[in-house]
């Protein structure tokens, strides 16, 4: 269940030009509500002033509503129904009526509202005044169409609120060699998240304080039954139990003014033979409540991972873009099944920080192969190196982004739609095999070429249309994706 994600509250206020007929806005609206259903709270206050205006907003602010439609059911006052979205403390959206918005309407001199030509004049006065709205893709339509629009809004509503209301919690710096996760935290700021940096001695002197804590039998035993008999290490789990309740108490007393929390967490090569463990697991099921907890203190990665939780509704997994589809894999279980190139395909893997529900269902804690080697003695039984969550991923679409601040200080970001294969990657961690169309060139000339890291967020679903929507309405100007073959990349060699 998600727990770290915002409620969205929504209200609707129409706004009206004193020189048409306000009951063009006010029926109009009524009929959106009809159309939309119980959900919305319908401002009963038809804004054609300023006065109205400060009436309108105060009241949706005692209904409680955090996100707002705006209604153009006529052309609108630009000044007023502007000054909504200046003075409302939520992410607001912009439409208008289409002509002919009910069957009832056919009166083309006393009842044409001219809400087309007033949108314009809307996004105007928005940009004259640096405001922040979300329009959508075609934003003037019929009661049917802006009940649909304001489905479309209600996730991107979610994430913006859910990024304005955020802390980042970190523990430790990056290990040494993956300075690419880097994380100026300027552009945090600008976006409105919090951030609080700490050492990983604040991270092991709380998780002494939990030894004994009371609270472990019962997460002891619910990880047991999430796992199954045989799935887990019964000596390691009251260790991750303790360190479970260290973060979650960490996150309700560090949270501050914010509302949401997200971890980025320093997890090798000191971690887990301090702690006694890998902290995958407890790591994958704190993101199975929506609290991710990025690995290698990757601060932008945690961010991106939030909000997919919020854009999807659903858990979401950070993942390296790790390696290319051997040849034969790809020969034995993709060629003629599915309607993939080679290098269309790649795997993601990470150690096992992904949630138990999105492997396959052989999922099981094992050892983290890498670290075995690195820091246990050559040809012992994996101890403190044990922890992670290990599996194929479970096929299913996907969408693979992230947000990034690079080493200027600018926000980017990337979003490409694909899916995980039902093909067995032979391999270990939590691993699955991905297709993305183009794959081959958007790690070419996106991934490589813009600089951005081996880590990149994973919805299982696609959400590619309500990302593009978050990140435009946060300010991010460069929103790449996997181009077709017919629109080459600024660096693509046309003679190649």
């Amino acid at each position: 269940m998600l727990t770290n994600i915002p409620n969205v509250k929504l209200g609707i206020i129409a706004v009206s030009r004193d020189c048409f007929p306000i009951a063009l806005s006010t029926q109009r609206r009524k009929d959106i509500v009809s159309k939309y259903g119980d959900d919305i709270y319908e401002c009963q206050i038809t804004v054609e002033n300023e006065l109205d205006m400060l009436k309108a907003v105060e009241d949706v602010k005692k209904a409680e509503c955090n996100a707002l439609v705006v209604f153009l059911g006529n052309f609108g006052p630009e000044t007023p129904e502007t000054l909504i979205a200046k003075n409302f403390d939520g992410p607001c959206m912009f439409v208008a009526a289409a002509e002919g918005f009910s069957d009832a309407e056919k009166d083309m001199i006393n009842g044409r509202g001219d809400a087309y030509c007033g949108m314009l004049n809307a996004s105007y006065n928005l940009g004259m005044r640096h405001l922040d709205a979300y329009i959508p893709e075609y934003p003037v339509g019929t009661a049917d169409d802006i009940a649909k629009m304001i489905k479309d809004f209600v996730p991107v509503a979610r994430a913006v609120i859910g990024v304005k209301n955020l802390k980042i919690i970190t523990f430790g710096p990056r290990p040494q060699d993956f300075f690419a996760c880097n994380a100026p935290i300027k552009g945090l700021y600008e976006i409105g998240v919090e951030i609080e940096e700490n050492s990983e001695l604040d991270l092991l002197v709380s998780y002494r304080k939990h030894k004994n804590d009371p609270r472990i039998p019962e997460v002891c035993a619910d990880m047991a039954k999430e796992m199954g008999e045989g799935k887990y290490y019964p000596e390691l789990n009251e260790r991750m139990a303790q360190f479970e309740l260290t973060l979650l108490d960490w996150a309700e007393e560090h949270k501050g003014s914010s509302q949401f929390v997200a971890f980025a967490d320093k997890c090798w090569p000191a971690f887990p033979e301090t702690f006694g463990f890998e902290p995958c697991y407890v790591n994958s099921r704190l993101a199975s409540r929506g609290i991710p907890v990025s690995c290698e203190v990757d601060i932008y990665g945690a961010l991106s991972e939030y909000i997919g939780i919020c854009v999807s509704a659903d858990t979401v997994t950070l993942l390296d873009i790790n390696n290319s589809v051997p040849q034969f894999i790809y020969d034995e279980d993709i060629k003629g099944k599915y309607n993939y190139s080679l290098t269309d395909t790649f795997m993601g893997f990470h150690c096992g920080n992904t949630p138990e529900c999105k492997l396959c269902s052989d999922r099981a804690v094992k050892y983290q192969l890498i670290q075995h080697r690195l820091l246990e003695p050559e040809g012992s039984e994996p101890d403190f190196t044990r922890g992670t969550l290990e599996a194929d991923l479970a096929a299913s679409d996907i969408t693979f982004y992230r947000l990034q601040c690079d080493s200027q200080g600018v926000l980017r970001s990337y979003i490409a739609e694909g899916e995980i294969l039902d093909v067995r990657t032979r391999s270990f961690g939590g691993i699955g095999v991905f297709a993305i169309p183009e794959m081959g060139r958007f790690y070419r000339h996106v991934l490589v070429q813009k600089g951005y890291p081996h880590h990149g967020a994973v919805a299982f679903s696609h959400v590619g249309k309500y990302l593009f929507e978050v990140f435009k309405f946060l300010g991010v100007g460069d929103i790449a994706y996997n181009q077709p073959k017919s629109l080459p990349y600024p660096t693509e060699n046309p003679f190649a």
